[in-house]
């Protein structure tokens, strides 16, 4: 296709870092790099390489539990990676060392203090200078909700008993919570306004306690009064996101209505995509937001090779060495950079903004991505060519907002 086809949209890439890789067998491949799971340079290799790609962000993984292949609790295999460090710190750590990506880190609302983690996001703000965001995920673990002794939920076996009555409850609590958690986040991070540090030397006066606001948040599992201890994020509201899948309820897609900058959903096709699409987008006029920018990211799982026949034979080797077939929560792509982009530009016109890409073995389908896709969008016009940005709102084509107690002192 020639790089000057009207018809190709412009879109948006990130990529999902996950240890190894997506496939759980993906730390046994060569390009891996297992001793390294733990360093600060593995993880600065890898979003240094995205950011070579000109990527808009990044997303890094987290939990409050061992990953599993079983639905909610560990499943004690040894044969797959175990642990993780802590997404934020290496964000944190990987910051400095960059210059245009943006970083997104994850966070569990469901147990986790928002005053804590409005003030860790928007110190990795300033770090990176602008280019900080969220992702926020809910837990339904019993073994995570036991690490902290807060409260006790039901068991969960099989994908099935979403569907009980107890657990649709749960499930619209756990999302409600998780809205008012963002709320109460992007609260903290309005109370500081833009000018009230003044650091006046001469009269002795640092900042100015006017334009410090308490947030007095009142929700259902915590109230939060503020004001933060951190001043206001260099991107005023730094990017919140969030991970949204089809089920029993509309509780997910109900979340990136009332909540989010960026959502990601699964599609299984151009004609799902279009579904979710509408289906968001009902939910953020419920919530009164059709006026704002909402980026609808779609999710896929990535083996990239040159020829297709390899990129098969690798998944299949990769299944061998698992012991089962690859299965995920997203559409499972296999096959040629060029392949992608066609799926990608299709997808597209179904109104998704960008995509995230699940690299399946981090080694070799990351730079599959940024030395095999990236060029091959460009051709096609569907790409940037260089940052256009320095900030990840400004990436994403959002305003940067005025702190909302500041209009109304």
């Amino acid at each position: 296709m020639p790089s000057s086809a009207p018809s190709a949209p412009s879109l948006h890439l990130a990529v999902a870092l996950d240890g190894a890789g997506w496939h759980p067998a993906a730390w046994r491949e060569p390009a891996a790099r297992p001793r390294e799971l733990l360093t600060a340079r593995y993880w600065t290799d890898l979003v240094t390489e995205a950011e070579r790609g000109l990527l808009d962000f990044v997303t890094i993984e987290d939990g409050l539990g061992l990953q599993s292949s079983h639905f909610t609790e560990p499943d004690g295999r040894t044969d797959q990676v175990r642990g993780r460090l802590d997404a934020v710190l290496i964000a944190a750590r990987v910051a400095p060392l960059t210059s245009h990506i943006g970083l997104v880190p994850t966070v569990v609302a469901t147990h986790t203090e928002p005053f804590h983690i409005s003030k860790a996001i928007a110190t990795l703000d300033y770090v990176s200078e602008g280019r900080a965001g969220v992702r926020v995920q809910v837990s339904a673990r019993r073994n995570e909700a036991a690490h902290f002794g807060r409260r006790t939920l039901p068991a969960l076996d099989a994908v099935e008993d979403l569907g009980r009555p107890d657990v649709r409850e749960l499930t619209f609590d756990l999302f409600d919570e998780a809205a008012d958690y963002v709320e109460a986040v992007r609260r903290l991070w309005d109370s500081w306004e833009d000018d009230a540090e003044i650091r006046d030397v001469a009269t002795g006066r640092f900042i100015d306690r006017d334009k410090l606001h308490y947030i007095d948040f009142e929700g259902k599992h915590f109230s939060v009064k503020g004001p933060s201890i951190t001043p206001r994020p260099p991107q005023g509201l730094p990017v919140i996101s969030a991970l949204a899948h089809e089920g029993p309820t509309d509780a997910p897609f109900r979340l990136l209505g009332r909540s989010a900058d960026i959502g990601y959903v699964t599609p299984r096709d151009t004609g799902h995509a279009r579904a979710i699409v509408t289906a968001v987008r009902a939910e953020q006029d419920a919530a009164g937001r059709a006026d704002e920018s909402l980026h609808l990211f779609g999710d896929l799982v990535v083996f990239l090779d040159d020829d297709p026949a390899v990129a098969v034979a690798r998944r299949e080797r990769l299944d061998a060495l698992a012991g089962h077939p690859y299965t995920s929560d997203a559409r499972v792509f296999t096959g040629t950079p060029a392949q992608l982009a066609d799926l990608l530009v299709e997808l597209g016109r179904a109104g998704l903004s960008g995509f995230r890409l699940r690299p399946a073995v981090v080694g070799h389908d990351l730079p599959a991505i940024t030395q095999g896709l990236v060029p091959e969008l460009q051709r096609r016009g569907a790409f940037r060519r260089a940052y256009e940005a320095d900030t990840l709102r400004g990436l994403l084509g959002l305003t940067r907002p005025a702190s909302r107690y500041a209009a109304t002192a």
